[in-house]
């Protein structure tokens, strides 16, 4: 029985109930490690002083927190003379569907990226259990086309955590997807805040 669980079933109605989740939430935010989101931020700067743009993936919630981080770095810092370039390879429902209908939904993302990554470009792997087939199919496919792959993952990791080059991790135990994907939107406004923020003082 995970945590969200134990809150469930010790609650005494929803007031109960949202006190002891919000209060489990806050835990999880501050045992996020500060070094891990300082590295991913430096990752996304050196990116764009590049000019390499970085491709965000994920499945259900983790792909729309993919498209919600291409959104906020990329239009939300407001910055176009030398943009972040960031794309959700989640967000194109054709290309998406012909790739799972013709070979295999564990291809939806690896197909895309052997179009479009290039060198150096940075690929952001999103997943609450780090073991979906698709992302570790598009990391080992990032590696191979000299891409860089940093994972954002919660429960134990998975697989995602030790294979990715860079790793932000969200410790929650296994089965609390509530929990680890309010904490990836959380680092989603964290770090498109700082971003927007930052390129205006340089």
């Amino acid at each position: 029985m995970n945590n969200v669980d134990k809150i469930f079933n010790n609650s005494n109605g929803v007031s109960d109930y949202s006190k002891s989740y919000l209060e489990y939430l806050h835990k999880v935010l501050t045992s996020i490690s500060f070094y891990e989101i300082d590295d991913f931020v430096k990752i996304l700067l050196e990116a764009r002083e590049r000019g390499s743009t970085i491709f965000f993936i994920g499945n259900g919630g983790s792909a729309a927190t993919a498209s919600h981080f291409a959104n906020d770095i990329a239009i939300g810092s407001r910055e176009f003379d030398k943009p972040f370039r960031v794309i959700s390879l989640c967000d194109n429902q054709a290309v998406i569907t012909a790739i799972a209908n013709d070979d295999g939904y564990e291809k939806i993302f690896s197909q895309q990226l052997r179009v479009l990554l290039k060198k150096q470009d940075v690929v952001v792997s999103i997943s609450a259990s780090g073991n979906s087939p698709n992302l570790i199919h598009a990391i080992n496919t990032t590696k191979k086309m000299g891409g860089i792959s940093v994972g954002i993952s919660a429960f134990d990791g998975g697989e995602m955590k030790d294979l990715v080059d860079f790793s932000l991790h969200v410790p929650t135990e296994k089965g609390e997807y509530g929990p680890a994907e309010d904490a990836h939107m959380v680092l989603d406004h964290l770090v498109a805040n700082y971003l927007m923020r930052y390129v205006k003082t340089i």
